[in-house]
């Protein structure tokens, strides 16, 4: 997959679609405009939105993304059904799917006068279908009929799936669906337009044509490559010192998990939870990046949540972007349902029922995951779109209500509940997965959801943001077998004040970055023994502002494994980063690491980390020459270094250094020598004759005899790699007499080292993730030691 090509496709796409979407909206909103006559409600909500999002130039502009975006994605999910077959005729490709100069195949059997009979089956394309004869046939006259014809054609095509892809295709019904006809950009069959491109772009080998779960990843791919300028628009906007509020954070944060990544995660949370209790599986043979336990993971039923069949498999993505991590996880799935005998044409729907959850503050990024998990069902089962199951993906929007719709609520569902709960999603496309529902809402969400259709609501607007709501908390609320995450990373510096103080005021440990907020509220969404996964910036391991957070984990949680990347080992951000799992809830088995700082360059983190795994997975390996850089330690060893830091590398004899309370229980400590004065008792090398230095006198008695100089290490100035070797000492039987006679000479007695030791220690903890070997930090510790002690060579 040209992931470069894609790029370029994608942001000259969102310019012309912007534009496009801009030109109909300008032309709507001119008085008396056709749009106004011909659907006064639609203009009427169009007008809504625009005073919603601000009014003015900054409600048009945020109305212009949106609906631009929306019709980006029909057109690649149309392009993605029709090399894969599954609308038919194909909607926005030629009949022989790959030439860019064809007429859409939906236009060209149209001009032969066929028409799909399912699509035109419904009674809201009657008139559509007149009217795009009218245009072809030459009755109905306008400037350009061939592409008006086809505008029709693609208007009733997306009625059409709305069955299907409710989440992907708005119900005209509404006012937002017909909004989508009234902005739907023209000229799309012009050279060079985003229809054409997508055909060239999205070709059937990359949308996986001969891959029987097809190849989602391109959706997204395309979604980062999409936002990418409205990124770089908000990070220039960081250097200004502008602050990330509700429009800014998903181009923001929103950053696409490496396939491997993916497959670590989901492999080593989902995946052993199912070994855990079924250790007779031999699915994990086919999991590459799984992680062998080398003690014995299923020890006892009290040790491990119980996963009796694949529907207790519960999975989650708080943070789930265009659905990465789902639609692995989808695979994996229906590995162990196969395993366990059920129809293959059943699996697809009970997975998307029972399994697979799902929440996004991004609606755009929300429809992507649940159409990616929908395209891989169908592929799956040819006749899944009868089943009409739908993905568990929750957007996370705001809703608020004004006090009298309060109090008409909690007349309705007789309760008492203050505006405030009410309101807990008012600032949700801020807080997203961080809201925790208040518990009387979760109790009355619960209550309603088996009688929810009954109630009857005369405000139908009001009805529908109720039952959001009610969806919102349930998801929220719910406990999963396992939770995987790449969540959102933000430092304190660019968030707007109102989601700085909200993370301050619930995340107190985690403030420092969004993701280490999401980190504790994520602990939540999990049972005991249940499992996390994340992709993370690294530096959680080691700086202050994380200790709380490494305390937590190393005293309360299991760090199941972890991987940390090489500094520059991320493709798409400059952030330092590691992918790692938890087990809810401690244990004393220990921890797996894998460490690829010796491999620079994002493309070979993948490869080597498993080429490391399969060292340690399988004895006779060819890459066991791998196996130096996989370590096992029981986490509580970090405990005992000042600061807690994840330094998974030190060997048992380093770390055990950091449970003495002195170095005087290991070892004599010398203060060293004081001269007296030391302008009279040493010489530069250069002042003296070479033959009467002496370099191997090894008592004192016998430099006492001898008659001469001898090497002398006082310190000196700053020096990064070498000690100052300036100095040589009169120590014969005359310098040590003269000595004697100075007031400020001081011999070599033993002494208490305490001050010298604490400052080894800080000096050796502040740097165990820079990458040095044990050697060299012992060798620093132990030169931090003597840059305070003044010895004699001899």
């Amino acid at each position: 997959m040209n992931t470069s090509k894609l790029q370029a496709f994608a942001t000259d796409a969102r310019r012309q679609l912007m534009n496009a979407v801009q030109a109909r909206l300008d032309s709507a909103l001119v008085p008396n405009s056709d749009a106004q006559v011909d659907d006064p409600r639609a203009f009427d909500f169009l007008q809504r939105e625009i005073e919603q999002a601000g009014g003015g130039v900054e409600g048009r502009r945020h109305v212009v993304e949106r609906y631009a975006y929306r019709w980006f994605n029909r057109i690649i999910a149309f392009r993605y059904m029709d090399v894969h077959g599954f609308t038919g005729t194909p909607v926005v490709s030629p009949a022989g799917l790959t030439s860019t100069n064809g007429l859409p195949e939906v236009l060209a059997a149209a001009k032969r006068g066929e028409y799909d009979s399912r699509v035109f089956s419904l009674r809201v394309n009657d008139k559509a279908k007149e009217r795009i004869e009218g245009l072809l046939s030459g009755s109905i006259l306008a400037d350009d009929p061939q592409g008006l014809a086809y505008g029709l054609l693609l208007q009733s095509e997306c009625r059409f799936w709305n069955r299907n892809l409710p989440f992907m295709f708005e119900n005209v019904g509404k006012e937002a669906g017909r909004v989508d006809e009234l902005l739907m950009p023209a000229d799309l069959l012009a050279e060079g337009s985003v229809l054409r491109n997508a055909v060239e772009i999205m070709t059937p080998e990359d949308c996986g044509v001969d891959d029987p779960s097809g190849n989602v990843e391109i959706i997204g791919w395309l979604y980062q490559y999409y936002i990418s300028e409205r990124k770089n628009e908000v990070m220039d906007g960081f250097k200004k010192n502008h602050k990330a509020g509700a429009n800014e954070i998903p181009a923001a944060t929103q950053l696409f998990t490496p396939d491997w990544i993916v497959r670590y995660l989901v492999q080593n949370t989902v995946g052993r939870l199912w070994m855990q209790s079924h250790p007779d599986s031999q699915l994990h043979k086919n999991w590459d990046y799984y992680i062998w336990p080398s003690e014995n993971d299923a020890a006892g039923d009290e040790d491990i949540l119980k996963i009796q069949t694949p529907e207790d498999l519960t999975v989650c993505d708080p943070a789930c972007g265009s659905g990465h991590m789902l639609t692995y996880a989808f695979d994996l799935l229906y590995e162990i349902y196969e395993e366990e005998g059920y129809a293959p044409s059943d699996i697809p729907g009970l997975i998307l029922k029972h399994n697979l959850y799902g929440m996004e503050i991004d609606e755009r990024a929300a429809s992507l995951a649940a159409f990616a998990l929908t395209m891989k069902a169908r592929s799956r089962s040819r006749r899944f779109f009868k089943k009409q199951v739908e993905p568990n993906i929750q957007h996370i929007s705001p809703i608020a209500f004004k006090e009298d719709e309060v109090a008409e609520l909690n007349d309705l569902y007789q309760v008492n509940l203050d505006s405030t709960v009410w309101n807990t999603y008012a600032k949700a496309d801020v807080y997203g997965s961080l809201i925790q529902p208040p518990q009387e809402l979760v109790d009355l969400a619960a209550s309603v959801e088996d009688a929810e259709d009954e109630a009857t609501l005369f405000d139908t607007f009001l009805r529908e943001r109720t039952k959001e709501v009610f969806a919102q908390t349930r998801c929220l609320a719910r406990k999963y077998a396992a939770v995987v995450a790449n969540p959102p990373y933000m430092g304190t510096k660019n968030m707007s004040a109102e989601l700085k103080q909200f993370v301050q005021d619930r995340y107190e440990d985690g403030k420092a970055d969004l993701f280490a907020a999401f980190i504790y509220r994520l602990f939540d969404l999990v049972p005991d023994h249940g499992q996390l996964g994340f992709m993370t910036p690294y530096v959680w391991m080691f700086i202050s502002s994380y200790e709380k957070l490494r305390q937590r984990i190393i005293q309360r949680e299991r760090i199941g494994s972890l991987i940390q990347l090489e500094y520059s080992g991320f493709e798409g951000a400059t952030v330092p980063i590691c992918t790692f799992t938890l087990e809810k809830g401690y244990s004393s088995k220990k921890s797996a690491f894998v460490r690829l700082s010796d491999f620079v360059g994002a493309k070979q983190q993948g490869p080597r980390a498993l080429e490391i795994i399969d060292a340690h997975n399988n004895e006779q390996s060819a890459h066991s020459d791998m196996r130096r850089y996989f370590f096992e330690v029981s986490q509580r060893e970090f405990a005992q270094i000042p600061g807690s830091p994840i330094v998974y590398w030190l060997s048992e004899d380093v770390l055990s250094l950091f449970s003495l309370k002195s170095l005087s229980s290991k070892a004599v400590c010398k203060h060293g020598m004081s001269t007296g004065n030391n302008e009279s008792m040493l010489r530069l090398w250069s002042e003296v004759s070479y033959k009467r230095v002496y370099l191997y006198c090894k008592t004192r008695e016998e430099a006492y005899h001898a008659n001469g100089w001898f090497p002398y290490n006082k310190g000196g100035e700053y020096r990064k790699w070498f000690g100052n070797r300036q100095f040589i000492l009169r120590y014969d039987s005359m310098g040590q007499k003269r000595m004697l006679n100075l007031p400020g000479f001081r011999t070599m007695d033993e002494i208490t080292f305490l001050n010298q030791l604490f400052r080894g220690r800080k000096f050796l903890q502040a740097n165990l993730h820079l990458g040095f070997t044990e050697k060299d930090l012992f060798l620093m510790l132990l030169v931090v030691h003597f840059s305070h002690a003044k010895i004699p060579s001899c």
